[in-house]
């Protein structure tokens, strides 16, 4: 009896990588990317900044001088990558661990700081900047891009939304509201999704059965991209791809960048307790700075005197920061009443009233856990 012939199905969706985990690349690629060498020294740059801002803020919180904070190591070509590709008149709507896209937008290490020690000022957005606030609710920022984005095109802007989430995010409807109706009415936004295999310690085998995140744009009548997130040079060109095509009236395209949360989802989390370490090691060697660096090496762009200097002034900029984060007055407890409502509705100026009362009676300490 002759054998059954097996159908080797394609791939819904592409999947994209142009510097392997060995730093090599072809040049054709590295050429069509249209970036010179001083782009390829900044962005790695920009990733050794954003993993010594990570080290110092996860050492701050451990220490107890910050809040919880959210790392973003093992992401930082996700992130770089993607936010290199923007044009200061594009919006980006973040989630809860965007600090270096923030970053490169125009806000500082010290408003960084300044939020994750719980100080709300520090969400406060500078004049010009098209940043949206910090959200820690899960995907409901995927809602407000979609809703800015269709502004800009009933405006007649020439601009592009862009959106970050995680896995976990697309099990939310607020995830698939937000796609259908982009879809539908062709808006010009970008959803990034950050793959990074865990939210929190749900792996994503168990978020969903697609064979990919990025093929749920299909049924949603738009373009999905699966690419390598460790690669910041193809999340910059499928980035860059997808917001031109945006801002030429192309409609939504959804990205997957597949990368992996080297350290816990949040310091209130230990990743010990749901992940066995070789996973770990095993993407730690698929580093996406070590990638890099060894790119720049090989071209000759890149020496261990480069490193060493670039090392000593992150390090510089970021203790510059905490020195200005801790220098900050103490806040006023009651600044807790301010950020919710234009107008303080009538329960909350009880509750006011009632802590102002407290605070009198026991000279101003606030109670003990």
């Amino acid at each position: 009896m002759a054998a059954k012939a097996t159908l080797q199905r394609e791939p819904l969706v592409p999947f994209v990588q142009i510097l392997d985990p060995e730093g090599m690349a072809n040049p054709n690629d590295i050429v069509e990317l249209g970036l010179k060498p001083h782009d390829f020294k900044a962005m790695y740059r920009w990733m050794v900044l954003a993993r010594t801002f990570d080290e110092r803020a996860l050492a701050l919180q451990r220490q107890g001088r910050l809040g919880t904070y959210a790392p973003l190591l093992g992401q930082e070509a996700a992130q770089v990558g993607s936010a290199y590709a923007l044009k200061p008149e594009d919006w980006v709507f973040p989630s809860y661990r965007e600090h270096i896209v923030l970053a490169m937008r125009g806000q500082s290490w010290l408003q960084l700081f300044t939020y994750w020690g719980g100080n709300e000022e520090g969400n406060r957005i500078p004049e010009g900047i098209r940043n949206f606030m910090v959200c820690v609710p899960i995907a409901t920022q995927i809602l407000h891009a979609t809703g800015a984005a269709w502004a800009a095109k009933i405006k007649g802007e020439r601009s592009a939304v862009i959106v970050y989430f995680g896995d976990g995010a697309t099990s939310e409807g607020d995830f698939h509201e937000g796609l259908n109706f982009a879809g539908v009415f062709k808006v010009p936004v970008v959803f990034f999704c950050q793959n990074n295999q865990y939210a929190i310690s749900v792996p994503r085998t168990r978020q969903t059965a697609s064979e990919t995140i990025a093929q749920k744009a299909i049924a949603y009548g738009f373009e999905g991209v699966q690419v390598d997130g460790n690669d910041v040079f193809a999340v910059y060109k499928v980035t860059r791809d997808a917001l031109e095509k945006a801002r030429n009236g192309g409609g939504p395209t959804l990205i997957e960048a597949v990368t992996y949360r080297l350290t816990h989802h949040t310091t209130a989390d230990d990743w010990t307790r749901y992940r066995p370490a070789e996973e770990v090691e095993m993407w730690k060697q698929k580093d996406p700075i070590k990638r890099l660096r060894l790119y720049l090496e090989r071209q000759g762009l890149w020496s261990e005197h480069d490193e060493a200097k670039l090392i000593e002034e992150a390090k510089a900029e970021i203790a510059q920061a905490v020195a200005q984060y801790e220098a900050l007055p103490k806040r006023n407890v009651e600044e807790i009443f301010k950020y919710m409502y234009a107008e303080m509705p009538w329960n909350l100026k009880e509750q006011l009233q009632e802590l102002r009362e407290y605070l009198a009676e026991h000279g101003g300490d606030l109670p003990k856990e």
